[in-house]
């Protein structure tokens, strides 16, 4: 192994920023600290509910959410909007009647 060239190896702590739990690790880092861990994520402790939302990640994506599904609801009233309406005739119908009523060949 080459001398001088490979990083320094340290005994540091980590800490969460969410709980605060603090355990000893080896890094090339001085310090290290994580949003969430083990103690709190809501995966590892059974409450799936509670939701550590830091960078308001659950809020972008729900106002997403809502925002498409106004658009789809929007789409489908159109639609419906458009069956409604009576279609209106042919322009050549109305000039030419129904059934080609000028039509018989007679001259």
């Amino acid at each position: 192994m080459k001398k001088d060239i490979h990083p320094k190896y340290h005994q540091i702590e980590v800490v969460c920023g969410s709980c605060g739990a603090v355990w000893k690790t080896g890094s090339t880092l001085t310090e290290l600290r994580v949003s969430i861990c083990g103690n709190c994520h809501p995966f590892y402790t059974g409450s799936q509910r509670l939701i550590v939302d830091t960078e308001g990640q659950v809020d972008r994506f729900m106002k997403k959410l809502a925002a498409a599904q106004e658009r789809q609801a929007d789409a489908a009233r159109r639609k419906e909007q458009k069956q409604q309406q009576p279609k209106k005739k042919s322009l050549l119908r109305e000039i030419y009647g129904e059934e080609g009523e000028g039509e018989s060949g007679e001259a």
